[in-house]
């Protein structure tokens, strides 16, 4: 049996269905934790009354190798888990203060986000998507993906060639199909997300200029020609959607106005070819956002 990635659900799944020895030790281990983390194999068995041989047992019958094995993975899980398994009391506050909360998170990561973007940076990202060839935008996961679609989104308005890619094959493979005058941009939290990095090699290699959008001090960041940093901590309520997303959208509109302005016979011929286009489906001629 392959060992469990979370041996918490595992150990959920098989609570009252192991024989009566193994259970105890699952008993244990489910109101243990911390606890068991630190623990010797004698410690463990002592406290749940069994045999070492009956723990060993256990950790194969979740897919462990052996009692170290089971620590190590369930180190890393409780970790990871820890503030998702904490019972902490919830008050429901009601839409009208949670949404105060929300714009209040919003507001903040934009704070911290205006003191720390480097305006010349900005600048020579502008000047790159301006004269690009084609824009690439890149990013994996929920948040970074998005942003790249949006950012792909804003800038084929503008008329330029701009296509976004989420999939970690289909990344490294566009990379690979840049040349000089093209722009690959990455988007990225962390700054480690492999298939990321990698594309961003790639399109070095092949001479393509690299921009990215991801927090200081990220192998991203060393590796992308035009880095743009900034470093948000996310926040503690694991009930609220993070406000970092929001931010990396709006720098991404900063750099399609500042595009815009400066292409601004392109950009209104394009905006109006869009707006036609719309308008015969609905009708609608007034002001209002184009195609979203």
């Amino acid at each position: 049996m392959n060992a469990a990635y979370d041996l918490i659900s595992r150990l959920r799944d098989l609570d009252g269905k192991l024989n009566a020895r193994e259970q105890r030790v699952a008993s244990y281990v489910l109101e243990n934790f911390g606890s068991v983390v630190e623990a010797t194999l004698g410690e463990v068995a002592a406290a749940a009354e069994v045999s070492e041989p009956t723990v060993i047992r256990f950790c194969r019958t979740l897919g462990c190798e052996g009692f170290k094995d089971f620590k190590l993975r369930l180190a890393q899980n409780v970790a990871v888990s820890l503030q998702y398994l904490e019972n902490s009391n919830v008050e429901a506050r009601g839409a009208a203060p949670t949404l105060d909360r929300v714009l209040g998170g919003i507001y903040a990561a934009a704070n911290a986000a205006r003191g720390q973007v480097d305006g010349g940076m900005l600048d020579r990202a502008v000047g790159a998507l301006r004269a690009a060839r084609q824009l690439v935008f890149i990013g994996l996961g929920g948040g970074s993906s998005m942003v790249a679609f949006e950012a792909a989104n804003r800038f084929f308005r503008l008329g330029l060639s701009a296509t976004a890619v989420n999939d970690g094959y289909l990344q490294r493979m566009r990379a690979a199909a840049l040349e000089k005058g093209d722009v690959l941009f990455a988007i990225s939290a962390s700054g480690e997300a492999r298939d990321v990095v990698s594309s961003v090699e790639i399109a070095n290699q092949y001479g393509a200029t690299t921009l990215c959008l991801t927090r200081p001090d990220s192998t991203l960041a060393r590796l992308a020609e035009l880095p743009i940093l900034i470093e948000l901590p996310e926040d503690q309520d694991i009930f609220k959607p993070t406000a970092s997303r929001i931010v990396h959208l709006a720098i991404i509109d900063t750099l399609a106005t500042c595009v815009a302005e400066l292409r601004p016979e392109e950009t209104r011929e394009r905006l109006r070819r869009i707006r036609a286009s719309l308008a015969a489906v609905h009708g609608r001629t007034g002001p209002q956002p184009i195609g979203d």
